[in-house]
């Protein structure tokens, strides 16, 4: 299965997300310029300028007419979807990754301090920390939320990941595996997790994908344990999406492509 190739990126990808119909694909990069597609066949619609540093991460809104960036710039902006116009910059005092909590009312900050937050959208104001002992130990790489919101998985330079309740901070679930998580993501479909990674590219060397360091790794999402892998990749894997009618999902990387893969959930032969 051959997957779509999208060029757009001048710099590795760094973050993948498709609105909740599933038309829409927003990518993030180190070339400071989140770029959106059409997600069914990989044409590019428009990008977003304002980020003055590498954009980690991005969510959109329910109704698919705002967007929202996480940057190590510092800040966290608001956009417009259809005119690509600035909204509201959230300031940071570290790099940071974003995501939209229950209804647009919060949002969920993670980032190189490996604290979790949440934050009131309209005021800027915190609500709430995660405990330090049961959080990451090192920088927090990825996040993205389950379909209702009510709990979101984070991936670690500390090679885990961790399920967490999007109310309480509650910690649920963690996975760990040998290599720095890069990016996470949920099957809509299937009780599977899947954690993307590598060690830093300045490390890669040409027996690294051989040795399968570069695989997808897919774990059952209550049991914590690894079920499968999915090989493709000649480097790390910094971004994973599913479409959220399970039925496709992408991938970023190091090259700065975004790779558009269309399957039947049993593809992996992955025993369900």
């Amino acid at each position: 299965m051959r997957p779509i190739l999208m060029k757009g990126h001048e710099r590795p990808l760094t973050f993948l997300k498709y609105n909740r119909d599933g038309d829409l694909l927003f990518s993030c990069a180190k070339d400071h310029t989140p770029t959106v597609w059409f997600a069914d066949n990989g044409e590019r619609l428009g990008t977003y300028r304002g980020h003055n540093g590498a954009v980690w991460s991005c969510d959109v809104s329910r109704d698919s007419m705002r967007l929202i960036t996480g940057s190590a710039d510092q800040t966290v902006k608001l956009w417009n979807v259809q005119t690509g116009a600035q909204l509201y910059t959230f300031n940071f005092g570290s790099p940071a990754r974003a995501v939209w909590g229950p209804l647009n009312r919060t949002i969920v900050s993670a980032g190189e301090d490996a604290v979790i937050r949440i934050w009131d959208s309209e005021t800027g104001k915190l609500l709430r920390e995660a405990d330090k002992e049961s959080g990451h130990k090192k920088t927090i790489t990825s996040l993205t939320k389950s379909a209702d919101g009510s709990h979101f998985l984070t991936g670690s330079l500390d090679k885990s990941a961790k399920l967490w309740d999007t109310r309480t901070l509650t910690l649920i679930k963690t996975y760990v595996t040998e290599r720095p998580v890069n990016a996470v993501a949920m099957s809509p479909l299937l009780d599977h997790v899947v954690l993307g990674g590598g060690q830093d590219a300045s490390a890669v060397t040409t027996t690294d994908h051989r040795a399968g360091k570069f695989e997808a790794k897919f774990f059952d999402k209550i049991l914590q344990e690894e079920i499968g892998g999915v090989k493709g990749h000649f480097g790390p894997i910094n971004a994973l999406a599913f479409n959220p009618d399970g039925k496709s999902f992408s991938s970023g990387g190091e090259d700065g492509y975004v790779r558009l893969h269309h399957f039947d959930p049993d593809y992996f032969n992955i025993k369900i």
